[in-house]
């Protein structure tokens, strides 16, 4: 972020990622728009904001309706003159295995995780482009780049957005506007007990390192700051992408093992 006043929007505000990203942004000065269906977390999150003197806009919104997720960039710009940075974050997690999980399922992650995100950048886009400047933050996930057993439906709907991010990275090439795709693993936040109540207890939680939303939120600042295709909030991370893509067999001995563990 070059300078304080910046204009951030997020979705997805109200818990986790979301809410530590638009606490991170404000303490650097940014002025804030908010989305998520929780308006009494929104509420307390501006709240909040507003009493260590920084400036924040809620909007009850559901990012799997597009006209929810136009209305709030609408109503940022309509409040700021502008948006600067647009942060897709608002997501969905069911777990099971691909033969047991209900095809509604998949339609209910893909419309939330990826429309949502298809929303959100072509929302912004539309006020960037007259300014050719902006950038977009889509909170993808490390399982988009190698998904787990039990999670074939997040993982799909994560991967997608990869695919939006890197197509919409070159289609933007020689304008100002810049795109990003964020890739946490597994987070400290309520979307694992959520995502697990969702899927009916179908199957238990993922492995791995765990990190903060916090550390992810501040990895996000400073990819704004200093931008790059891929932000990974936990290095080690890369190292799994590269070995997927050269020994994807060893991966999936190593998958199959963690997950019986």
């Amino acid at each position: 972020m070059n300078s304080p006043g910046c204009v951030v929007a997020v979705t997805g505000a109200s818990s986790g990622i979301g809410f530590a990203a638009a606490r991170a942004f404000s303490r650097e000065g940014a002025q804030l728009a908010v989305a998520a269906r929780r308006r009494d977390r929104l509420d307390a999150l501006v709240k909040e904001i507003e009493v260590s003197r920084g400036k924040a806009l809620a909007v009850e919104a559901d990012v799997s309706v597009e006209a929810d997720v136009h209305r709030f960039v609408d109503e940022t710009v309509t409040m700021y003159g502008r948006i600067d940075v647009m942060i897709n974050n608002a997501g969905l997690g069911i777990r099971g295995r691909v033969e047991e999980t209900p095809p509604a399922d998949f339609e209910r992650l893909m419309k939330t995780n990826f429309m949502g995100t298809v929303y959100g950048c072509q929302a912004a886009l539309k006020h960037m482009r007259v300014r050719n400047e902006g950038v977009i933050l889509n909170v993808s996930s490390i399982v988009g780049h190698r998904a787990l057993p039990g999670g074939s439906a997040y993982g799909a709907s994560k991967a997608a957005q990869i695919s939006l991010t890197e197509a919409l990275r070159v289609e933007l090439q020689g304008t100002g506007i810049l795109v990003m795709s964020v890739h946490p693993i597994a987070t400290q936040t309520e979307f694992s007990a959520v995502a697990l109540k969702e899927s009916g207890g179908r199957t238990g939680a993922p492995v791995g390192p765990v990190q903060t939303a916090e550390q992810v939120a501040e990895a996000m600042v400073r990819a704004v700051r200093r931008p790059r295709p891929e932000v990974h909030p936990y290095p080690m991370a890369r190292g799994l992408v590269a070995l997927n893509a050269i020994f994807p067999s060893l991966v999936d001995r190593w998958a199959g093992r963690a997950r019986k563990s």
